[in-house]
């Protein structure tokens, strides 16, 4: 997916740059599902970070009543072609885990990333898959695992991807050793 030009500007002033940042993305990620309806012959599993129906929950916290109004009619016109998912993963973690990832991932634009925003928008999601029913929902608590690290955390959450069949479940794993924080109380063996 291509960079969002107007993320970077929307980080020092919401407000002014929330309208533009929201149809580029919108618009974007219509074109990736627009991508993903289309399955190549020989893959046919496709694992994408996106979910066309989540893009309503940036606009409903970032557009004046008006842009939000525009924006729903784009939105409608786009959202019955884009694909449905056979499965959906919703990945939580506390706030604190949150900021901390943002914070590794080291982009200039979000080093004074604003801790009420993230808390919002926490709770936005949250909002959302509870009233989630359009296909199965899998809700993983990712606060206690590094997953992209930590090999023993990826293959913990493929079982559970695996396992799962329809409806909504939750899913808290247990932290491997290699991804519990060591010092005083950790059980982690050197």
């Amino acid at each position: 997916m291509e960079e969002n030009p107007f993320l970077a500007p929307f980080y020092k002033d919401r407000s002014k740059h929330a309208f533009a940042t929201q149809i580029f993305f919108l618009l974007s990620r219509f074109k990736q599902q627009q991508a993903l309806s289309q399955p190549e012959l020989f893959h046919p599993v496709t694992v994408s970070d996106y979910l066309f129906a989540k893009d309503r929950l940036f606009a409903g916290l970032n557009l004046e009543a008006h842009e939000l109004t525009l924006y729903e009619r784009v939105y409608d016109a786009l959202a019955p072609r884009a694909p449905k998912p056979d499965l959906v993963i919703y990945l939580q973690a506390r706030q604190e885990v949150l900021l901390q990832r943002i914070k590794q991932r080291g982009r200039e634009y979000e080093r004074k990333f604003d801790a009420d925003y993230l808390a919002r928008l926490s709770k936005a999601y949250s909002d959302f898959f509870f009233h989630y029913t359009e296909t199965p929902l899998l809700v993983i608590n990712t606060s206690s695992i590094d997953f992209v690290k930590e090999e023993a955390d990826l293959e913990d959450l493929v079982n559970a991807v695996k396992k799962m069949k329809k409806g909504t479940q939750h899913y808290i794993p247990l932290p491997s050793a290699a991804s519990m924080p060591t010092g005083r109380g950790s059980s982690r063996k050197a």
